[in-house]
């Protein structure tokens, strides 16, 4: 009896962190159902490259400034309610949305979604790092760090089809009652929130306080950043460069929903090198060194004038996604335990995400702004290179010495 009993609490736990890990995944596919729907929506409501380059990123806009915010709210409410009320707010805003007649009401419904997404991946680590038995926390967090790609593959593929039969508006109302299916299994799944200390507010803002002056999650937030600027732009704009190039009907978004599932799997297979041992320096050095290489081949060669030149590029931006999902999966699972004695790990994630949303808002906004001035994508190797280099200098300050953490075995 007691063996039984022991099964299904460890079958609960386990249940827990794979919900977080699905509703993460429901809260990014509403940034990846905007980017194959680019084309349409500038078409029906006269937008211009860049103003969908802001409208791309404006769901992070949110992330720029709230993530201290959240995890203040998280520490004062608790992590599971701040997860239901950002897909509460991912559903409103994506309801709203769907009728939208003109830009000012679909990016002010992009913002509410914006709020939604951080209230619910704030939180998400610090629920499957309370949520996870230890020695399980690697392949956990591993699975986490593969929430986007997994959405981008998911959200392209899907819009790929979708707008093929009806208009955005109607993919915007699906995603609306997607969002909502996540609820169910978190009420059932992932336990409450533990009750307040009762310390209120001041406590709170204490831990955070801590944490802030911690130099840690600033360096991780910045490394972060120098990864989602690149990763955000290119991808984000894959299928309207694919259709720019005559991909037509729904391989633009089919090609690029394969480039974010490969970035899923790259984050999956990071988990065993963590496991092993595997310092920070040691897999995100390498993995900007590659990036900045593949990206460089995939924009600066022109590959019309070279025999299966498209199927070579597609090669060289799939590599681009797969092998750069080691920087997010290592850094998310720094940041479950990048928290000071005496801080909030709430507060450490917030503060990251706060300063690697400002890559994920600009990068888009970045590249198309480069596209505009030059004439053409092949100047996007600039930004990535650039940021690559600047990864790899912030880089060298992430060793296990100096942040004091050890991956294996936990």
């Amino acid at each position: 009896m007691a063996t039984a009993t022991t099964a299904m609490t460890k079958q609960r736990v386990d249940a827990a962190w794979i919900v977080v890990v699905l509703a993460g995944i429901t809260a990014a596919m509403h940034i990846w159902k905007l980017p194959a729907a680019v084309p349409q929506i500038q078409a029906e409501l006269g937008l211009s490259l860049v103003q969908a380059g802001l409208l791309l990123g404006l769901v992070q806009v949110a992330g720029m400034v709230g993530g201290l915010a959240v995890s203040l709210l998280a520490e004062l409410i608790g992590a599971r309610r701040c997860l239901l009320i950002g897909l509460g707010l991912l559903f409103a805003g994506s309801l709203l949305g769907g009728f939208s007649a003109g830009a000012g009401l679909l990016m002010a419904c992009r913002a509410i979604e914006g709020a939604g997404f951080q209230l619910a991946t704030v939180v998400a680590p610090g629920l499957i790092r309370a949520n996870t038995p230890p020695r399980r926390v690697n392949t956990a967090v591993g699975f986490w760090s593969a929430y986007q790609g997994c959405a981008t593959f998911v959200g392209l593929m899907a819009s790929a089809l979708i707008l093929q039969v009806t208009g955005w508006q109607a993919w915007w109302w699906i995603m609306a009652a997607v969002t909502l299916l996540p609820v169910p299994l978190i009420l059932k799944f992932v336990p409450r929130d533990p009750p307040r200390d009762g310390s209120g507010a001041g406590a709170a803002t204490r831990r955070i306080g801590v944490t802030v002056r911690s130099l840690k999650p600033w360096i991780a937030g910045l490394v972060f950043g120098c990864y989602t600027i690149q990763w955000m732009a290119v991808v984000g704009f894959l299928p309207t460069i694919y259709e720019q190039n005559g991909v037509t009907g729904i391989w633009p978004g089919v090609l690029s929903a394969v480039v974010g599932g490969l970035n899923a799997v790259g984050a999956i297979a990071t988990a065993p090198l963590l496991q092993r041992g595997a310092t920070p320096r040691q897999l995100i050095i390498p993995t900007f060194i590659f990036m900045g290489t593949t990206s460089l081949l995939t924009f600066a060669v022109d590959w019309t004038a070279v025999p299966g030149g498209t199927a070579l590029q597609f090669a060289c931006v799939a590599a681009f996604s797969l092998t750069g999902a080691v920087v997010p999966s290592t850094l998310t699972r720094l940041a479950v335990d990048l928290a000071p004695p005496g801080g909030s790990a709430p507060a450490a994630m917030g503060l990251m995400q706060q300063i690697f949303n400002v890559g994920n808002f600009t990068g888009p906004a970045l590249v198309a702004w480069l596209a505009t001035a030059t004439g053409g994508w092949d100047s996007t190797w600039w930004m990535t290179c650039g940021f690559a280099t600047l990864g790899i200098l912030l880089s060298l300050y992430l060793s296990r010495r100096r942040l004091g953490l050890d991956f294996a075995h936990r």
